[in-house]
């Protein structure tokens, strides 16, 4: 955000007005947790036990639709069964359980539920393979469990109830598709829901001090809506922990790591490379302590930089290895991440949003990225060790994403524990001035509405006043529109695309 903007008051200093825990707040030591959780495919922090997915076929076995030829149980032993044990095994975390018969009728429906919970099944995956099944569907969404419909065409017409089902908000997501991998998306969604209950986040702040929408900084309200439990730690006591680490750790760290790969180092000195890298390990004590998938901290004004120096490469390192480390103490932008992280283990780029009507473009930019957009197993990106933008001081990245021009992206923000604003672009530049902007820039041409629509409908009038609410988005490689469509329902929160709706 630019200073003029601001009227001469710094960006650090704007944004730290920007919001104050509710009473709700919970504030010093929490218990440490037994083991570590935590959750994001093709990730070592992945510790969560499988989500155990009921599946239930539902068809019949007589002659009829769809055809007369059609063998239901065929189509089960020699492309459904095989498909979802190469699934389980492809995802890692998942544990198909329930059905080994077709079910076709609402007796057999009825008689399954009392399986789904002797099976302590967290959700539910229905395949549909023939027609007349409508009323079984009714009972599946009342065990109150995530569930996910196939529907390939030609299985049937029931298609048709679906929106009057989801618009009274039912938790339920369908996939029709004549492409069976639809299968691996739908059971993607249901387990976040599953594991956004199982999950821990850190906050560290000064006592009293969180950044986002009020509900997102109520401990309480969080846990109400996602299941997550938020952890708040104080700077003081997370300095007594970045003083166990040893020196060798961080000097390793910092060579292997940052100094080899980076293509330049500019600003900062080895010793600014190595105390970050101090800090990068102490974040994943703590998290690991605490049994964590995520931690955001209040950078800026909040704990001391002299000390611990900017939190910008531990934070992608974090992201990097699959799990969270999110700047500013943006609990919005954390729990977003959190969803995304758990639907398609990709991380998120917190970002300061720069409308550019000449393109038709946002420009998104900030100090902290991940090296590895696609996820932990991907090959990272090309990087420049900088110092923070704002004061020339600290560590952080420049992460060029010229070799991924082209490719979609989608930003989000989530709103009031009750909300996702999302928009989809596609990668055009990273339109690098120099002096001005985040270090780690992500020009993106706008494709669900336009830049200019963005700009007159930015926050759909739901956001407040809050500069830092209003400003951040997080962006994730790929169009998820769909997705996040589909992951509002599944957790009973409103969607919308920015740019084309004010409340």
């Amino acid at each position: 955000m630019s200073c003029d903007l601001c009227n001469g008051i710094s960006r650090r200093a704007f944004l730290g007005t920007s919001a104050v825990l509710s009473t709700g707040l919970l504030l010093g030591e929490q218990a440490v947790a037994e083991g570590a959780t935590a959750s994001a495919t093709g990730s070592k922090w992945d510790q969560q036990p499988p989500v155990k997915i009921f599946v239930v076929y539902l068809g019949h076995t007589e002659h009829g639709w769809p055809g007369h030829a059609y063998d239901t149980d065929a189509a089960i032993e020699k492309e459904y069964a095989p498909y979802l044990e190469k699934l389980r095994q492809k995802l890692g975390d998942v544990e198909f359980v329930g059905s080994d018969h077709i079910v076709n009728t609402v007796d057999a429906s009825q008689n399954l539920l009392t399986k789904i919970a002797d099976a302590e099944a967290e959700a539910i995956l229905l395949i549909q393979l023939s027609m007349r099944l409508n009323p079984p569907f009714q009972l599946f969404i009342s065990t109150g469990l995530p569930v996910a419909l196939f529907a390939p065409p030609y299985s049937g017409h029931e298609w048709i109830y679906f929106s009057d089902m989801q618009h009274a908000g039912e938790k339920i997501i369908f996939g029709a598709s004549r492409d069976i991998n639809e299968i691996e998306r739908l059971v993607r969604l249901i387990r976040v829901p599953v594991k956004m209950k199982k999950s821990k986040m850190i906050l560290v702040s000064q006592p009293g001090y969180a950044a986002g929408t009020a509900a997102a900084r109520d401990f309480a309200k969080v846990k109400e809506t996602f299941g997550v439990e938020v952890i708040h730690v104080t700077p003081d006591q997370f300095v007594e922990i970045h003083k166990t680490i040893p020196d060798a750790d961080a000097i390793a760290e910092a060579e292997n790591y940052w100094i080899k790969p980076a293509k330049e180092i500019r600003e900062p000195s080895h010793e600014e490379i190595i105390k970050s890298c101090k800090t990068y390990f102490a974040l994943k004590k703590l998290m690991k302590e605490r049994g964590a998938i995520a931690l955001t901290m209040q950078c800026l004004g909040g704990v001391p930089i002299d000390v611990l120096g900017y939190p910008c490469l531990g934070f992608s390192r974090l992201l990097d290895d699959g799990a969270i480390g999110a700047c500013e103490a943006d609990m919005d932008s954390t729990l977003s991440m959190m969803m995304f992280l758990y639907a398609t283990g990709r991380p998120g780029f917190i970002t300061d949003p720069v409308i550019d009507t000449a393109t038709n473009s946002v420009l998104h930019a900030h100090c902290v990225s991940a090296t590895k957009m696609d996820g932990p197993q991907s090959k990272r990106l090309p990087f420049i060790i900088r110092s923070h933008l704002e004061d020339n001081k600290g560590a952080s990245l420049k992460v060029i994403v010229d070799r991924d021009k082209g490719r979609d992206v989608t930003w989000v923000k989530l709103a009031h524990n009750n909300t996702l604003l999302v928009t989809t672009g596609k990668l055009i530049d990273d339109y690098d001035s120099g002096i001005q902007g985040c270090r780690t820039k992500m020009v993106a041409e706008v494709t669900s509405s336009t830049a200019r629509e963005l700009m007159h409908n930015w926050g759909a009038n739901i956001l407040g006043k809050d500069p830092m609410t209003l400003l951040h988005r997080v962006l994730f490689y790929g169009n998820h529109l769909d997705d996040f469509q589909d992951m509002a329902q599944l957790m009973g929160l409103k969607f919308m695309i920015e740019g084309k709706t004010w409340v």
